[in-house]
């Protein structure tokens, strides 16, 4: 049978029920992370896609590879704030240093080949930065806050979630411009014919990142903190 979808959904809450959309999505450059709250209409608009045209694929997709709700996977806020942290938070710590460094060395082999090289370290380093700040803030603030929180819902400590919440969504935003810029600055993520294998797993690897971030900020931005203040 096939799953009906709408148009009227928000993107978000469509990866969030069906999460093998999320490639799709991808693929169609629609971003359902940062801007998971535009409808489905809206963000074909956006991007030029036939709204009905892409419904029916998502639809067809469905059919071949029906999936469970992401949000069923986690019985607790602290479970998915545990996934959140031993999948992406462990994942963009060991992976960041990487990403610098390996930039690092394609602009010292080949910087004089593309002047954008350098502007794309500059954005590595700016977003390696950014991130490794936000992690911090959400190891070290909002999720031990979550987590206490649920444990006692009565806390007094309910009336400062909102703050915190609405900080990491600004910064997500900020994220989102910055995977933009990198796949400006690097055509989409495509090697020049004269790309060593060093400048090849670059992109590689910043291809990863960006996938990565888009899950990782979708299960913040559209799992997390919607159900942390429906709950709390």
């Amino acid at each position: 049978m096939t799953t009906q979808l709408r148009l009227t959904e928000t993107v978000g809450t469509l990866v969030r029920d069906h999460p093998a959309l999320a490639t799709l999505f991808e693929r169609a450059r629609i971003d359902y992370c940062c801007g998971g709250r535009q409808t489905l209409a809206e963000a074909c608009a956006q991007q030029g896609i036939d709204p009905q045209g892409f419904l029916q694929e998502l639809e067809a997709a469905l059919e071949t590879a029906p999936v469970a709700s992401m949000e069923v996977a986690y019985d607790s806020l602290t479970a998915l704030i545990d996934h959140i942290e031993t999948v992406h938070h462990a994942y963009l710590h060991q992976e960041l240093p990487h990403l610098e460094a390996r930039v690092a060395q394609v602009v010292a082999a080949h910087g004089h080949k593309d002047a954008r090289l350098g502007q794309l370290q500059s954005c590595v380093a700016a977003l390696a930065a950014e991130l490794q700040a936000h992690l911090q803030k959400e190891e070290q603030i909002l999720f031990p806050l979550l987590r206490q929180l649920e444990a006692d819902p009565n806390s007094t400590l309910r009336s400062f979630i909102q703050a915190p919440i609405a900080c990491m969504e600004q910064e997500h935003q900020k994220t989102g411009a910055a995977l933009a810029q990198l796949r400006r600055l690097t055509d989409d993520f495509t090697p020049p014919a004269w790309a060593c294998n060093t400048y090849r797993a670059l992109l590689a690897g910043l291809l990863r990142l960006e996938q990565d971030l888009h899950q990782h900020i979708h299960k913040e931005n559209n799992l997390l903190f919607p159900r942390a203040i429906a709950e709390l």
